[in-house]
């Protein structure tokens, strides 16, 4: 029997949605993004990395858990591009869309967690949700951009938005790829086990590796003016800032002299 990405989708996910075709499905997937946007807001210190938690399960190994939760939305969009039936993905925007998604995801599943210098546990609860949420991305992105709309390379090719947004998009994994690098230099320091980050971005705000990941996901975003796409870039805003605040206030805790001036994830504003 041919693997057919497709057959899956309206075999396992159709049902969950209660849909029957994709006109159905999509909407309906990405204001589920938006409802766990909203809900995000009342996360309070995720229970991995630095607050870790063993009451939430046996540990994965770092590295390991970090590839195995961002890869769905690696391989779930390549799965369908490779075996789907591709029914709109014949347009370059469509690709390059989707490439920006793909892109992101590579990096995060494929070379972030063996670039890591710390490879502390995750425990598996925080990790299983991790893997669902971007099972579920990368079946939401996936069929939006390989079977649900077809943009024209015709006009769309010639809008601003999208080499503005590409540009941006561009831009943010810069910062996000920069401030990862920066932090894997720290040394373990004094009792805490870590040094007050400084220079470039670290002088404005705590989180630049978050900054720079919302950045580029506002990027794809305003590319594509996709609903999975903004949806996707609001879900990142709320989690990402949210976590930054709690490493921003961990910050000011453990450190007397950390710059008061220097605000969470955005300059100047949070």
């Amino acid at each position: 029997m041919t693997f057919s990405p497709d057959v899956l989708v309206r075999r396992y996910v159709y049902p969950v949605f209660f849909a029957k075709d994709l006109d159905e499905l999509i909407p309906r997937m990405y204001w589920g993004t938006v409802i766990y946007a909203f809900l995000a807001l009342f996360v309070r210190k995720a229970p991995y990395g630095r607050y870790s938690d063993k009451k939430y399960g046996f540990g994965v190994p770092g590295r390991l858990a970090w590839a195995v939760q961002e890869s769905p939305s690696f391989f779930v969009p390549m799965a369908f591009v490779l075996y789907g039936t591709k029914d709109t993905y014949r347009s370059l925007a469509n690709q390059l869309c989707l490439g920006m998604f793909v892109i992101h995801y590579f990096q995060r599943s494929f070379i972030f967690p063996f670039l890591m210098k710390s490879s502390k546990p995750t425990p598996f609860l925080p990790f299983f949700f991790a893997f669902l949420t971007t099972l579920y991305n990368g079946v939401l992105h996936g069929q939006y951009f390989t079977n649900y709309y077809q943009y024209s390379d015709r006009t769309w090719l010639k809008l601003p938005n999208f080499w503005i947004g590409f540009a941006v998009f561009l831009f943010g994994m810069k910062i996000n790829i920069g401030a990862d690098a920066a932090l894997r230099k720290l040394r373990p320091y004094g009792e805490t086990g870590y040094k007050i980050p400084t220079g470039g971005w670290f002088d404005k705000i705590t989180c630049p590796n978050y900054f720079g990941e919302i950045v580029e996901m506002w990027g794809y975003a305003f590319a594509s003016l996709a609903p999975p796409a903004i949806a996707h870039a609001l879900f990142t805003t709320v989690f990402l800032s949210r976590r930054a605040l709690d490493h921003h206030e961990w910050y000011l805790t453990k450190f007397e002299d950390y710059p008061k001036n220097r605000k969470a994830v955005f300059p100047y504003l949070l």
